[in-house]
């Protein structure tokens, strides 16, 4: 009897441990984004929202009218550049971009940083290395970006030639995925 206790003891405690195993494999699946958690279960407006590095992008988002575009079932691939990528544009450009009268150049900046579908930084890899080292993807505002492996690294090349280093790849949302980035991709 007490032999049979035991057992189903370990069972139950296996068990126990495969799923905090599981849990902790999932968690650490998705990277968190400025020390924030970034849920699965949440869309990319909401993850952004809760994002402490995020800021002038969630409120370029809802200037350029766009909150209700990547809150939708999606799936999206977007390039999201932090409030210290939006610093090194020219003093002035952001203020500026987020009046009303310039509403369609934001929107066509923004998305710009936009791919309909959901890719992963390792697809991104293995397709730029299956292609000579560059993989060209269509955005959403119709511009081309270019993933490029660089010295181990993933960056995106705008169509102005800038180029923005992935920082934190593979955040999974409920509609798709954010790769953060180092920089602001520009159109031409």
């Amino acid at each position: 009897m007490a032999k049979s206790i035991l057992k189903a003891f370990c069972f139950s405690a296996g068990l126990a441990l495969s799923g905090l195993a599981a849990t902790t494999a999932y968690t650490l699946a998705n990277p968190a984004v400025g020390g924030a958690a970034m849920l699965t279960s949440k869309n990319i407006v909401e993850n952004a929202l809760n994002s402490p590095i995020h800021k002038t992008l969630v409120a370029a988002v809802k200037a350029a009218g766009l909150v209700d575009t990547l809150e939708s079932a999606g799936p999206f691939t977007v390039f999201a550049p932090t409030d210290s990528a939006f610093k090194k544009l020219p003093a002035g450009t952001v203020a500026t971009l987020v009046k009303p009268e310039n509403k369609d150049k934001l929107t066509k900046i923004l998305t710009a940083h936009v791919v309909a579908g959901k890719i992963s930084a390792k697809d991104m890899m293995t397709k730029a290395k299956a292609m000579g080292g560059k993989y060209e993807m269509k955005t959403v505002s119709g511009d081309t970006l270019i993933a490029e492996v660089k010295k181990g690294a993933l960056y995106i090349v705008d169509e102005s030639g800038g180029a923005a280093r992935l920082t934190v790849a593979d955040v999974n949302q409920s509609n798709g995925v954010i790769h953060v980035v180092n920089k602001v991709l520009l159109p031409k």
